[in-house]
């Protein structure tokens, strides 16, 4: 199993929303890699977030990624705002629309990273018929719509399952395919995981082969931000 270096996205939906701008500062002199910005339309998933004001706002206090996770039914129709709010990936659920490829191949023709994400109950079948069309999946670990859920320990088989079939077949960071010969630096796919996101159940998601922790009520709990985050990205 090819491993690469884990990074951290904090989810701000854990964050004091009234504060946004000074909790995004936070995260980047923490360490984050990025953060992770959960946007709800209510009818996806049962609860409301926010939007690319929002978004905006956060764009403008900090310099690091900013993951916009879009778990609304028509996501296409909003890529456009949301790359405006100042978004560095787009990631949207296979669930969501009837126009995956689409929406994947037009995210990246507007320049910025594409993502899909699934469901727990999502087969696998589904899962590796797009990897070569994004830039990264995002598996759920708890069912989306709400924080504070518990680890779905039955997730950590489809994230074994996707990160040996990229290795098998050669499928690197971006989807790009490689031919089978010794030499190839480029990094391993990207594997994103996000819901129940601990000490001990990120140690689980990577030593199944995920590489992206997404994680926030367990950060916003800590007393030390900047030490949690270390402690997620050397879990094992």
């Amino acid at each position: 199993m090819t491993q690469k270096p884990i990074k951290i996205e904090p989810s701000i939906l854990s964050a004091d929303f009234g504060h946004l701008a000074d909790e995004a500062k936070r995260l980047e002199q923490a360490g984050a890699d990025a953060i992770h910005i959960d946007v709800m339309d209510g009818h996806f998933v049962p609860n409301l977030t926010l939007g690319p004001r929002a978004v905006s706002a956060i764009n403008r206090a900090t310099t690091i990624p900013l993951d916009v996770h879009l778990m609304i039914y028509n996501p296409f129709d909003f890529i456009e705002p949301f790359i405006e709010a100042g978004a560095d990936c787009i990631t949207f659920h296979f669930e969501a629309t009837e126009d995956v490829e689409d929406t994947l191949a037009y995210i990246r023709r507007c320049g910025i990273r594409a993502g899909l994400s699934f469901r727990p109950e999502t087969s696998f079948s589904m899962i590796y018929k797009f990897l070569t069309l994004c830039d990264q999946v995002l598996l759920m670990t708890v069912n989306p719509g709400f924080g504070g859920q518990e680890f779905l320990s039955k997730m950590l088989e489809k994230i074994r399952l996707t990160r040996e079939f990229c290795d098998k077949n050669g499928i690197r960071q971006g989807g790009v395919v490689l031919p089978k010969k010794p030499g190839s630096n480029l990094p391993p796919y990207d594997i994103k995981v996000d819901g129940g996101i601990n000490l001990e159940t990120a140690r689980l998601c990577v030593e199944a082969g995920a590489n992206i922790l997404v994680s926030g009520n367990y950060l916003f709990s800590q007393k030390d931000l900047k030490i949690a985050i270390e402690s997620l990205r050397n879990c094992l």
